[in-house]
């Protein structure tokens, strides 16, 4: 992605899931809520669907925005970090960076929220990993569909990873949010082309929804081709997704 490039090593900002639990409580009804309604119901809100039904939900009072992708929440009384799972926005010193975290900002600052796990309970920063749900709009999908995040997949939290991966490739193609300064990609090698047009357009592998690569044989590598930072999606037929991040040759 133009407007940031990925580190060697994964930044503070990666949630790499852990299997530490915080001693988090169960939601109350807060006290601005209707008495007849269900606060940790999950609503029919657009891209929702995909979140899970038997895992913790829990209702919160955001406290503060962080940045693009990260919030401070309150849960009876208590102060937690909070990332959004399957996505990732620009640091706030990043190009979009102050874009996305005014964009969340927007979204959720000063709401009463409805939080739902996935598999992990925190991060290992000690951040709660959760899908987030604002007067009706699923924040986490908003953010992608919208252009403010790329849809990123940290295992094992994926319920939602085709739901965001989907609304990435169609901001993607409306140029959108951090894609809008995003330059055109180049046309594969010439090698890569021609076999390409031998077999049709329809010779796309699925694995990688965004560009146009074909599947082996020939097995290609990154050097080899010219696109960069593309979501790859399972089986990776050429493997260009080495640390399994969902992100394409990086490098």
């Amino acid at each position: 992605m133009a407007a940031f490039s990925s580190p060697t090593s994964p930044p503070t900002d990666t949630p790499q899931p852990t299997d530490t639990l915080l001693p988090l409580p169960t939601s109350t009804l807060p006290p601005e809520a209707s008495p007849t309604a269900d606060p940790l119901a999950i609503p029919s809100v657009d891209g929702a669907g995909c979140i899970p039904r038997d895992t913790l939900r829990q209702v919160a009072r955001v406290v503060s925005v962080t940045d693009g992708d990260t919030i401070r929440v309150e849960i009876n009384g208590v102060t937690y970090p909070l990332r959004y799972i399957g996505m990732d926005t620009p640091e706030p010193a990043e190009p979009y960076g102050p874009t996305a975290a005014a964009a969340n900002r927007t979204l959720v600052e000063g709401k009463t929220v409805l939080l739902v796990k996935d598999v992990s309970e925190t991060d290992v920063y000690d951040r709660l990993l959760r899908y987030v749900i604002a007067d009706g709009v699923f924040v986490n999908y908003d953010m992608v569909r919208m252009g403010h995040a790329e849809a990123v997949s940290y295992p094992p939290d994926n319920a939602c990873l085709l739901t965001f991966f989907r609304a990435d490739l169609n901001a993607k193609e409306a140029d959108i949010g951090i894609w809008a300064a995003a330059p055109t990609l180049k046309p594969l090698p010439t090698a890569t082309r021609k076999l390409a047009a031998t077999q049709g357009p329809s010779n796309c592998d699925p694995s990688y929804p965004t560009v146009c690569i074909p599947p082996p044989p020939p097995d290609l590598d990154c050097p080899q081709i010219t696109f960069r930072r593309f979501t790859v999606l399972p089986p990776d037929p050429h493997n260009f997704d080495g640390d399994h991040d969902g992100v394409g040759c990086e490098g």
